[in-house]
């Protein structure tokens, strides 16, 4: 590369990174949170009765951590948990009833279901949302339905908070970032990051702006009220969806609904990751699906990551190596301004601001996982999950889903 081009490189670099730190929503930012607990004069007079869904296929393992914080939650409405477990093998539904039979008389009651083999079109775990839904409807008048993963561990006052916000504020969907397990090192270089590229794509400033086209939600924790998942057809609209909570979100926001999302102080997933293999699998299974099967959408990601990422580090140990100090200059700023924006997230995660400037190597991981995440597809093992693949969706589907966005 000539020195004018590295030139050229690194001043388009610092321009994005500017751009993006300005003008992206303040993605970085991470004070999105769930407004202060009320005060008790101001709480709801009468609190509304809210069934809580969760989908599970093989989760016996993370079940005794996470299951208890739910059934054990502090509200002062009716509730009830139903576990749907989705053609586990690995005795989950058992592992859930001896929890409940061990939580207590104080604790909210447990139904465990099961809606058998999802059919050709929906998602596993859609499926099995949908037959916890259709048994929350049979089972009373829950007015909020709150969706949450099996891996999600909630504080004792999450759903109260969640109710709270919703009702003070009008919402017919509120959903949280929850706090991802971070221990190994390997966690630590790829988990933060993966909450910070997705506030990048869906700033939650934007997302909870009335009026705006930007609709996100995070599927590990959703409370919505039931009416709006009536009234936007879910899960049905979005049944073939593998990024299940962005279209929800965008079908929520489609049809009318006001939708909120931001990180948690009181929800966290308890799923590990120890090692790089199951990271690589969390991310590649999915990232192709969030490019709509695009080889040009793939081209183009690509070449953004290497201009926004990669090339800001090159640039300044290449213009110094080569006494191209304006691009030296233009690389460095640029890199510092990246590793600037990803210390609030870092810090949220409650890790040492060090690790910051090792973004553009974190995104170097991601560009190839995305990368894998394409190959897998024309191979036919795209979105493998839990011994599932799912192909991709049928181009009326497909054009449903563009629709929604």
């Amino acid at each position: 590369m000539t020195t004018l081009a590295l030139t050229w490189t690194a001043g388009l670099s610092l321009a994005a990174w500017l751009w993006l730190a300005l003008g992206q929503g303040f993605f970085w930012r991470t004070d999105t949170r769930l407004p202060p607990r009320a005060e008790p004069e101001t709480e709801p007079r009468e609190w509304p009765a809210v069934a809580v869904v969760i989908p599970a296929r093989d989760e016996a393992e993370v079940l005794p951590v996470s299951l208890p914080s739910v059934l054990g939650q502090r509200y002062q409405g009716r509730a009830e948990v139903i576990l749907v477990d989705d053609g586990s093998s690995d005795g989950t539904g058992e592992t859930a009833r001896g929890l409940a039979g061990a939580a207590g008389p104080q604790a909210l009651p447990l139904t465990v279901t099961s809606p058998g083999p999802p059919p050709p079109g929906w998602t596993g775990k859609l499926w099995a949302v949908r037959h916890g839904i259709a048994v929350a409807a049979e089972r009373g008048d829950a007015e909020y339905l709150l969706l949450t993963d099996a891996d999600i561990a909630h504080e004792p006052e999450s759903l109260r908070d969640l109710v709270e916000a919703a009702e003070a504020n009008g919402l017919d969907m509120v959903s949280q970032m929850a706090r991802l397990r971070v221990v190994t090192m390997w966690e630590r270089l790829i988990v933060p990051a993966f909450v910070y590229f997705f506030a990048q794509l869906y700033p939650f400033r934007w997302v909870n702006r009335p009026g705006g086209r930007t609709a996100a939600a995070a599927g590990g924790c959703v409370l919505i009220r039931r009416a709006a998942a009536e009234r936007a057809n879910v899960p049905e609209a979005i049944r073939h969806a593998v990024i299940d909570d962005v279209a929800l979100a965008r079908a929520v926001k489609r049809t009318g609904g006001s939708i909120w999302l931001g990180l948690a102080d009181r929800v966290d997933s308890v799923r590990p990751y120890p090692g790089l293999a199951e990271l690589w699998r969390m991310v590649s299974r999915s990232a192709y699906a969030q490019l709509r099967h695009s080889p040009w959408l793939l081209a183009g990601t690509v070449a953004g990551l290497v201009l926004v990422y990669l090339a800001p580090p090159a640039a300044a140990v290449a213009g110094a190596v080569t006494g191209a100090w304006p691009a030296c200059v233009a690389g460095a700023a640029a890199w510092c301004v990246m590793t600037a924006t990803y210390v609030p997230m870092l810090r949220y995660y409650r890790q040492s601001p060090w690790w910051a400037p090792l973004l553009p190597l974190t995104a170097a991981l991601y560009l190839l996982m995305t990368v894998d995440s394409a190959v897998q597809h024309y191979r036919g093992r795209g979105a493998a999950w839990k011994g599932r693949t799912y192909a991709r969706p049928e181009p009326d589907a497909e054009a449903e889903a563009d629709a929604s966005a």
